[in-house]
């Protein structure tokens, strides 16, 4: 955990995060550092929190003030469901032109050696049931109700 917290303080200071990304990500550590205590030995090795979906109500201003705040270049776009995904190399952050707007509709955790058949037994086991959609791709639902959205590391 130590070396995630690391990265996230990093990614920060080089101005690859912000403020609130550093929060949300530190906070969902701090969750899973608290449950870990009490949770059964996993076999999904989280690795990195690998990107953050917002729903936005322009979607040129959201990617331009990205480009302009935080020198984020367009890695990928999906023009019919007005998705724009923008970082360094690869997709940090993922806007998508939806409502409701202003909200984080999703974050992606990066899980070391991903296999679906495995990782979809795995969540099974713990009683949950991931699904995969357009907004959250592969995900399951924590107890809060967010996506968490489950991609390789």
């Amino acid at each position: 955990m130590q070396a995630v917290i690391s990265n996230l303080l990093n990614r920060f200071e080089r101005g690859v995060l912000t403020r609130r990304e550093l929060v949300e990500g530190l906070t969902v550590l701090a969750a899973a550092g608290g449950a870990a205590a009490q949770a059964q030995p996993s076999s999904l090795k989280a690795a990195k929190i690998d990107h953050v979906s917002i729903q936005v109500t322009d979607l040129p201003r959201a990617v331009a003030f990205y480009q302009k705040v935080f020198g984020l270049k367009v890695v990928g776009e999906d023009k019919p469901n007005e998705i724009v995904r923008l970082g360094v190399g690869r997709a940090l952050v993922s806007l998508h032109h939806k409502s409701p707007t202003g909200i984080v509709d999703h974050f992606a955790i990066g899980v070391e050696g991903f296999n679906r058949e495995a990782v979809t037994q795995q969540l099974k086991e713990f009683g949950l049931t991931p699904s995969d959609n357009l907004d959250a791709g592969y995900h399951i639902v924590d107890p809060e109700g967010m996506n968490v959205q489950i991609v390789p590391a």
